[in-house]
């Protein structure tokens, strides 16, 4: 995937020994200090730009679903806005973004339409990526979504999503942000799956760079971010067992990107998670397995709950 110049500056090893192979005990995350660098350079580990990028990667539409339906979430997800009385996250605010909508690829005229994002325009929203099985990323962010909103709110927690599968399309990426914006959340996070080459595995974790120019704005977030974005992928290599993409990100398992509106837009810290490669049948295995699924929405879950305890 195309990527954007933008980056942090100290490496912070995650001693996760216990749950992903030797080869990754000498993994580097960034932590949350200082931000994306001013100056717009990658840092060395980082990986290398190409062609302009859409908002999410520019993968093929939803297939067909073969054999691989939606599974829904153990149980049914609690209604938004009814946290547990009491918790360890009691006041915070935390918005979920599921990424893409499953309706998006009926609405093509709509969702490739431009919005403003600050610094260019991008189209208001894609229709995501697949398995070669038809499970289609769309169903599993929004699946991953309803299994962090349930965590979170056991631990006390305010949760909005962005959409709950019932729009006809979109919401499209500068009403995402919105959502986050005017809901004052504490973190926000939008929940993805990508579409790359077979033998592409892991998650990363897309951080925002320091970007300003029309409504865009991120010098405030841009640090905040990045530890979160930090948190989230050291929590989620525990508990998934999952290791960060041997595609992007130069093993670190986070990006930084400047043309993504959905964190261009941002004024709340913000991050996106890719949590593995649909395109890749290792990969596919995992994304389309709910007790993994759980796994991952855990992950992410305490990733947040670090970052919002700091």
């Amino acid at each position: 995937m195309p990527r954007s110049p933008g980056g942090g500056r100290t490496p912070l090893l995650i001693a996760a020994a216990a749950v992903v192979p030797v080869g990754f005990l000498g993994w580097l995350l960034w932590d949350g200090s200082g931000g994306a660098a001013d100056d717009g350079k990658r840092p060395a580990a980082a990986a290398a730009s190409s062609a302009p990028p859409p908002e999410h990667r520019a993968s093929p539409s939803p297939r067909p679903r073969t054999s691989a339906p939606e599974q829904p979430s153990p149980s049914a997800p609690e209604a938004e806005g009814t946290p547990s009385a009491d918790g360890p996250l009691k006041g915070k605010v935390v918005v979920v973004d599921p990424g893409h909508n499953i309706h998006n690829s009926e609405h093509t005229a709509e969702i490739d339409r431009s919005v403003d994002i600050g610094t260019g325009r991008k189209e208001c929203d894609t229709t995501g990526t697949s398995t070669d099985a038809g499970y289609a990323e769309a169903s599993f962010s929004l699946d991953v979504s309803h299994r962090l909103r349930r965590i979170l709110q056991a631990q006390g927690a305010t949760v909005r999503l962005t959409h709950d599968g019932d729009r006809p399309f979109g919401p499209c990426v500068d009403e995402r942000a919105e959502i986050g914006n005017k809901a004052h959340a504490d973190a926000a996070v939008s929940v993805h799956a990508d579409g790359a080459a077979v033998g592409d595995r892991g998650f990363h974790v897309i951080l925002p760079a320091a970007v300003k120019g029309g409504r865009a704005d991120t010098g405030p977030i841009a640090g905040p971010s990045k530890e979160l974005g930090a948190r989230i992928a050291g929590n989620f290599v525990r508990t998934t067992g999952s290791a960060p993409s041997n595609y992007i990100g130069g093993g670190t398992g986070l990006d930084t990107r400047s043309d993504l509106g959905g964190l261009n837009l941002s004024t709340i810290p913000k991050v996106f998670i890719e949590c593995g490669n649909m395109r890749d049948p290792q990969d596919a295995a995992l994304l389309t397995d709910p007790t993994w699924r759980e796994k991952a929405a855990q992950g992410i879950a305490n990733g947040i709950a670090d970052f919002l305890r700091r």
